[in-house]
């Protein structure tokens, strides 16, 4: 397989991932923010700010093994585009964690769903390719049909 077949094949990841990168950037900067001594107390701003940080960061490795998985083993399009739509999620979290905690519900929840979607799509993936390898039964193009349909429904609250 040559270069450019694989660059083909994970580009839309590789993009999210960078992303990503940068929205973790953009939470460590909030988190210093608050850290800089105004007062020799923590605030309860700051508080908040590193638990929302804290708790990006706990599903930061979940979400990037679902979508690389999901991406690789199944189609890289829907997976990058619920991992676009995670990342905004996420956003949506963090800013409502620094309100109030309870802001921050409808994103968590959010967020699990599209974890869940892209954990299902990890399993299709190995599912189709054991029924492929063994069987010779190969579903990829009905699988890649409904996950392309799927993806858009991740946009219904």
């Amino acid at each position: 397989m040559d270069n450019n077949k694989v660059v083909e094949n994970i580009y839309l990841l590789v993009i999210v991932t960078l992303i990503s990168v940068l929205q973790n950037a953009f939470f460590a900067n909030k988190v210093e923010k608050e850290c800089k001594p105004k007062n020799t107390q923590h605030t309860s701003a700051f508080e908040r700010v590193t638990c929302a940080n804290r708790n990006c960061m706990d599903l930061y490795p979940t979400f990037l093994a679902v979508m690389w998985c999901a991406g690789l083993c199944l189609s890289q399009a829907p997976a990058a585009f619920a991992g676009i739509i995670y990342l905004v999620v996420r956003q949506k979290y963090f800013v409502g964690y620094l309100g109030q905690t309870s802001q921050s519900t409808p994103g968590y929840l959010f967020g699990k769903r599209i974890l869940s979607f892209l954990f299902l799509m990890c399993i299709v993936g190995i599912l189709n390719y054991l029924l492929t390898r063994y069987f010779g039964s190969n579903y990829k193009e009905y699988v890649d049909l409904f996950t392309n349909a799927a993806s858009a429904l991740l946009l219904i609250p």
